[in-house]
Parts: C-alpha cells; structure tokens; sequence
C-alpha cells in the first residue's frame, strides 16, 4: 500500500485572532539576507570566518549545504554560531537550490571557481524564477554553463577553477540579486568585475548596499559611486566575525500586529547602524500610524489600533509588500502600492497570489502591472492558500488578528525563513510564552 502519509496534505492552520493588544518582546532570528552572503564570502576568504546568531532555516541550511558539496567546511550544529573554514572548491557536486533565490543567484558564480561540473535544481517553481540574465553575464565572463531548460534551472556549471572577469552588462530588474551573485564572487575573479546594468531600475537597492557593505568589511575594493555601475577589484578575502543582525522582513509581522491591536512589540538585539532598510520600514508604520523607536531595549513598534491606508512607492523594499497588504486591508483609508512588479518573480505570483486569496475572503483589491490597489471593506474567514510562500502564511497571519477564521493550508512554509513563527506567533497573540 505504501506510505499514505507521506503525501498527506498539511492541516490548516487557523490564525490566531487577537481579543486584546498584543504586548511582547522578542529576540527573532538572524537576517536570511546577511546569513546567505555571509556564507559565501566567508567560503571564498582566505582564512576562517564565524557567523554569530544566523538564521536557521531551510534558505541558509541549503546556502551551507551547497558550498559544502563543492569543498568548504561548514558547521552549523552551533545555532548562536556557524563556522565557515574555506578550502579548494571542487566538483562533481549537486546543488538543491530549494525556492531560494540567493541560493540559485549566489552559488554559480562560486561554482564558477570550483575545478569540475556542479549541477543545480531545486523545487519545480523555482524554475520559473528569473535566472537567464545571470548566465548570460556568467558565459561572457569566461564561465562554461550548460543549461537544459529555458534560461534557468536545471543547470551545470563546468568550473575550471578561476574565472576571468572584466565587464559585462546586465539587466537586473527582475531582481537585485542577480548583481549581487556577481559581486560577492568577483575578488577571486583573475580581473575582478565591472557590472552594468542596463534597463529598468534594479529594485530592493538596500540589498545592493548590504552586499557592497559587507564585500568591503571582508576586505574587498568596491566602486559603486556610479549610478547602475559596481566595480570590485580582485584581491585576497578576510575571514572575519559576522554579527548577524535580526531579519528586519521576518519583524515586519510582528510590528504589524501592534499596528492592528493597538499593541506594543519589541524586537531585542537591533543594533544602532544597520544594513537592512529600517528607515524605510519605519517611515512605512508611521504613515500607516504606528510609532516606531530604536532604545537599548531594541527597536520597538506602537499601535493605536488605527490602521491608515497610503500610497507608496515599495521597490526598495518589495519583500514588505504582503504584510503591507494585510494591513491595507484593515485600513481606514484605501491604498495604493507600485514599484513592486519584480515580485511576480519570487516564490510565487505575488501581485496576483495576494489579490486571489485576499479576494477569496471578502477584499476587495486590484492587481496593476507592478503594484496593487486596496479598497477597504469587512473580510470572512475562509482557507487561505500559500502557494509554499513564507510571506503570504505572515500576511494570512497579520489579517487573522482581526479577522476570525482565516485557515492557512500550509503554515509550514514558514520554515523557509523562520521555523519557530506558528510558535512565536502564537505566543504572542495569546500571550503565553
């Protein structure tokens, strides 16, 4: 008969509706963002790296898979602490990419170093994930790649061992970290790299910041004064201590129930200078009502339990889109978000995903080509799918707090980034820790 249960579907998860303000202080896991660029830059160094407080999810945990296949030494059985010893890198090896897009945009060009073929895949969506531009610029950079589908995965990389480098162009706009693939990469290229981009705006800039940020801290030359250009000299890799800061997209649920509560939550350990885009995020809260306020005791998010609705340009920072969204949904105001068509690309149809499943239950929203248009009105609980995308479960979730009913098909999906968010959140909806 077989195992029946092996291909049983996930029980629904009902979210949480909250029936007083939410009041809870959290210590969140680390940025997948700079966990995953860590990774790599601390591979291609010349000496060992650690990594403390990284993000332990499925995303980082194939990230560190895939450049031990190729040779590296990485221990993760420490959660406060990873390290990270490079070695030669190497083939034949297997990459399982999963639904990460760093994994699929960051690797190859590491692959690119390695002697011998490494294969990628990963799970079937992620084949539809904008990955041709990056090939493309691999290929003129001197990298044999061969691909069997359409431009994306599967694919092999045939390593030789270096890479020349030089210049080339590129059309980013489908996603920032097709440059940032090629920059964390390029001081073991024998020329370094000069890439251009050329086309629509490259969106989530604050991610292009990280990467240069954190190439120049592991001792790399970086020249992004031009606009569109990035140029990174070759030269040797420091290992060096990562600090992992919380991950900022990971908080947005949490500081978005205080919006919708009335409540206060507090996300410990935030540092004073950060890589990630928290002005950006705070301008968002305040104009939707929120108070928003970096103390000691962390960065801390206050609701009066008025949501505003707001116009908003959000291609800096797309990844906020679908909490956003839960939230324009309990507005006061209608709102309007553009900037963001490039998430059509992410784990799922994002734009369209939104507008079905917030559609199924009552909203009533329109897609445009790269935003979404949101006319408040009372919402009915009802399934909401996920489509395996970690952040439709939190939007689902963010709705939930007002809105009894909402069943989430599969909240597993959130082991993609957070594995403990059913837990966390849950906790602190109810109050019980």
């Amino acid at each position: 008969m077989g195992n029946l249960t092996a291909t049983r579907p996930p029980q629904p998860w009902t979210a949480p509706t909250a029936s007083d303000p939410v009041a809870a202080t959290l210590r969140l896991p680390g940025s997948k963002s700079m966990t995953a660029r860590a990774l790599v830059l601390s591979a291609l160094a010349a000496g060992p790296s650690t990594l403390a407080r990284p993000l332990r999810a499925r995303d980082t945990e194939l990230m560190a898979a895939g450049l031990r296949a190729m040779g590296a030494h990485v221990s993760i059985s420490d959660d406060e602490r990873w390290l990270l010893r490079p070695h030669p890198l190497v083939g034949p090896a297997h990459v399982d990419v999963g639904l990460a897009g760093t994994v699929m945009r960051f690797v190859p060009p590491v692959a690119g170093l390695a002697d011998g073929q490494v294969t990628f895949d990963g799970d079937p969506y992620v084949r539809t994930r904008p990955l041709g531009p990056l090939v493309d610029a691999l290929r003129s950079l001197g990298v044999r790649i061969d691909v069997t589908g359409t431009g994306s995965l599967p694919l092999t990389v045939l390593g030789t061992g270096r890479i020349t480098g030089g210049e080339v162009v590129i059309d980013a706009s489908a996603s920032s970290q097709l440059v940032s693939g090629l920059l964390l990469a390029a001081p073991r290229f024998d020329r370094g790299v000069v890439v251009r981009h050329v086309g629509p705006p490259v969106p989530s800039a604050p991610h292009l910041r990280m990467t240069v940020q954190m190439l120049r801290a592991a001792g790399a030359a970086v020249d992004d004064s031009t606009p569109d250009v990035w140029a990174v000299e070759p030269g040797p890799l420091t290992g060096r201590g990562w600090e992992i800061e919380p991950d900022l997209s990971g908080a947005v649920p949490f500081f978005a129930a205080a919006l919708v509560t009335g409540g206060e939550v507090t996300l410990q350990g935030w540092p004073h200078s950060s890589a990630q885009p928290v002005e950006q995020l705070r301008s968002l809260l305040q104009r939707m009502g929120g108070e928003v306020t970096l103390s000691t005791e962390g960065l801390t998010v206050r609701g009066t339990g008025v949501v505003h609705g707001l116009t908003a340009d959000l291609s800096d920072v797309g990844e906020l889109t679908l909490v956003l969204t839960a939230l324009a949904m309990l507005a006061d105001s209608p709102s309007v978000f553009t900037g963001v068509g490039h998430i059509r690309g992410h784990e799922t149809d994002r734009l369209a995903a939104l507008a079905r499943e917030f559609g199924g239950l009552g909203a009533d929203i329109t897609e445009t080509p790269d935003g979404l248009e949101i006319r408040p009105r009372p919402l009915r609980g009802g399934v909401f799918r996920t489509y395996h995308d970690h952040r439709m479960a939190h939007a689902a979730a963010v709705a939930g707090l007002a809105v009894p009913g909402i069943e989430v098909d599969d909240v597993g999906c959130t082991s993609k980034t957070m594995p403990e968010f059913p837990a966390l959140w849950s906790a602190m909806v109810t109050g019980k820790s």
